[in-house]
């Protein structure tokens, strides 16, 4: 990964995609939305909300 990546922890996930804890690891699980492991830590790529946020509007188009 490039250095200028940005990388969210599922907190700060939860908080710019306004979904519960819960809601954010279903969607890990389900493969929605890709994240990477650090580690114990999970982190969720700038990108993989963006292909997320798509996948919603294209979803309610």
């Amino acid at each position: 990964m490039a250095d200028d990546v940005q990388l969210y922890r599922v907190p700060d996930a939860m908080r710019k995609l306004r979904m519960s804890r819960s809601v954010i690891y279903e969607q890990l699980r389900s493969g929605r939305l890709r994240s990477v492991k650090q580690g114990r830590c999970r982190l969720i790529p700038e990108s993989a909300i963006r292909e997320y946020i798509g996948l919603l509007q294209q979803e309610a188009s």
